[in-house]
C-alpha cells in the first residue's frame, strides 16, 4: 500500500530525511517536487520515525516542500530474454533509446545468496582464449575473481576481450562510473564483435548520479540470477569496484556514519561479499562466474578495496606492465579443472614453465647487475623472452590445447628434455621429438 508524506525535514548530500510511519528498510519512494519534478529514492536508514532515504538522481534543486510517495517495495528489475542485446542506466532504464520491458516477472534486487549447500562443486572450465588465463590461472565456472589493476593499465581492454572470447551463454556487463568513451568502448566492441545479442548492459558514467553506482552491481547479479535458474551459464563482468567503494564512502559520509580505514564504511567487506557471493553453480540449471576490475590507487594492493575482495575471492589476476603477472596471478579453483577438465599433461607443463620463466627473471637480474652470462643463463633469457611473446602479451588468443602444444614446442626450442622437470613418461608422450635415455 502506497503512503505519502509531506515535507523533507533535511538534505545531506545526496540524503534527505523525513519523518514516516510503518516503512521498510530498502523500500522505494517517489520523491514529487511541487513543479511536478520526480525523482527515485530509497529507504538507506531507519531510526525510530526518522527515514533517510537515498535520491538516485541527486538532490540538486530538491525542495523541503517535496511530497514523498512510498511504494511498499524494494527495487525490482524484470528479467526476460528481452533483456539481451540491451543496455540501461545505473537505475534500470534504458539507454538505448528502446521501450522499457514489458515483459519477465519483477525480481527484487540485493536478495540472498545462494546457501551453499544447495550448490554444485565447480569443475567445468571457461575457456577464454588467453594463455595467462587458460592456461596457467585457469577460470572455472561459479568463480569469483577480481582483475587488480593500476591507473594506465589495460583493464579494460583485458575485460572487453574476455567477453568476446569466453565460453559462456550469456554476457552480463556492469560498468560503475565510467568514462564516457570507456562506456562507449565496451558497447562498440561487443556490437562489433558480435556478441551484443547474448549481452545485456548496465552502464553508469562518470557524469551520472553517483548513487547509481550502488546499483549496478545489483542490477547485473539480480540479471544474471534469474538468466541463470533458467540453465544459461553467465559471465558477469563488473569494473570498476573500487568506483562502487567510493560512492559506499561519500554515501556513508552523507549519513554521517564513523568512518573506518581510509574513510570506508565498517561495512565495505560485508558490501563487497554479498555481491562477489552471488557467484554460484546450480545444480540442474546453469551458473554465474563474476570477474570484477579492482583499480589500486597508487598501485597499492594493502589499500581497503583490493585488500578486502582479496578475503573474498578466490584468487586474483594481476595486471602489471600491460600483462597478466605469471606471479602475482593466482587462481584457487584451477586445481579443480588442471588434468581434469583438461589435458593430462596440463599440470606439469604449467608448473614446469612457470619455474623456468622464473630463472629466466633470475638471469636477467644476474646480467643487469654485470655479472657473466653462461650458457644456462643463455638458455633461461631465450626462454623468457619467448615466454613472454607466445603467452604473455595479451594480443595473443590461443584455444587452450594449441596454446598446451606451444607451450611444449616453447620448451623444447631453449631445452633439452631432462633440463625441464617434467616426469619422464609425460615427456615421452608430449615431447616434440625423440625423449633418449
Amino acid at each position: 500500500m502506497m503512503r505519502t508524506h509531506r515535507g523533507i525535514d533535511t538534505i545531506n548530500g545526496d540524503i534527505a530525511s523525513v519523518f514516516a510511519d510503518g516503512v521498510g528498510f530498502g523500500e522505494l519512494a517517489v520523491i514529487r517536487n511541487p513543479d511536478g519534478e520526480e525523482s527515485l529514492a530509497q529507504v538507506v536508514r531507519l531510526a525510530g520515525r526518522r527515514v533517510a532515504l537515498q535520491v538516485f538522481s541527486g538532490t540538486r534543486g530538491l525542495s523541503v516542500d517535496a511530497s514523498v510517495r512510498f511504494l511498499g517495495r524494494p527495487m525490482q528489475l524484470r528479467v526476460s530474454q528481452q533483456l539481451l542485446g540491451r543496455v540501461f542506466d545505473g537505475s534500470g532504464r534504458p539507454r538505448d533509446g528502446k521501450p522499457s520491458l514489458d515483459e519477465g516477472e519483477p525480481v527484487e534486487l540485493a536478495g540472498p545468496s545462494v546457501n551453499p549447500i544447495r550448490r554444485r562443486l565447480p569443475g567445468r572450465l571457461v575457456e577464454t582464449g588467453i594463455p595467462m588465463i587458460d592456461v596457467f590461472n585457469p577460470l572455472v565456472e561459479s568463480q569469483k575473481l577480481p582483475i587488480f589493476s593500476e591507473a594506465g593499465e589495460p583493464h579494460a581492454q583485458l575485460l572487453a576481450r574476455i567477453g568476446l572470447q569466453a565460453r559462456a551463454d550469456v554476457i552480463v556487463f556492469g560498468g560503475i562510473g565510467l568514462p564516457f568513451d570507456e562506456a562507449m568502448f565496451f558497447q562498440q566492441t561487443f556490437e562489433e564483435g558480435g556478441v551484443m545479442g547474448r549481452t545485456v548492459m548496465f552502464v553508469n558514467t562518470a557524469a551520472d548520479p553517483v548513487v547509481e553506482r550502488l546499483l549496478v552491481p545489483d542490477l547485473a547479479l539480480a540479471a544474471a540470477e534469474q538468466l541463470a535458474v533458467a540453465g544459461q551459464r553467465v559471465l558477469v563482468l563488473l569494473t570498476d569496484m573500487t568506483a562502487f567503494a567510493d560512492a559506499l564512502k561519500e554515501i556513508a559520509v552523507s549519513m554521517e556514519q564513523i568512518p573506518s580505514n581510509l574513510g570506508f564504511p565498517g561495512s565495505l567487506y560485508s558490501d563487497l561479499a554479498a555481491r562477489y557471493e552471488k557467484a554460484v553453480d546450480l545444480p540442474g540449471a546453469g551458473s554465474i562466474t563474476i570477474l570484477g576490475v579492482t583499480t589500486m590507487p597508487g598501485g597499492d594492493v594493502t589499500h581497503p578495496v583490493p585488500d578486502n575482495t582479496g578475503y573474498i575471492t578466490e584468487g586474483q589476476y594481476y595486471l602489471t606492465d600491460g600483462c597478466i603477472s605469471p606471479f602475482g596471478s593466482l587462481s584457487r579453483l584451477g586445481q579443480l579443472v588442471v588434468g581434469k577438465a583438461t589435458r593430462d599433461d596440463h599440470g606439469p607443463l604449467m608448473n614446469a614453465m612457470i619455474r623456468l620463466y622464473a630463472r629466466a627473471q633470475e638471469a636477467h637480474k644476474k646480467l643487469a647487475m654485470g655479472f657473466m652470462s653462461t650458457e644456462t643463463d643463455a638458455r633461461h633469457l631465450r626462454y623468457g623472452e619467448l615466454f613472454r611473446r607466445h603467452f604473455m602479451d595479451l594480443e595473443v588468443e590461443l584455444p587452450l590445447l594449441q596454446a598446451l602444444d606451444l607451450g611444449w614446442r616453447t620448451l623444447a626450442e631453449c631445452y633439452e628434455p631432462q633440463q625441464v622437470g617434467i616426469k619422464r613418461e609425460v615427456l615421452q608422450a608430449r615431447w616434440p621429438g625423440e625423449v633418449t635415455p
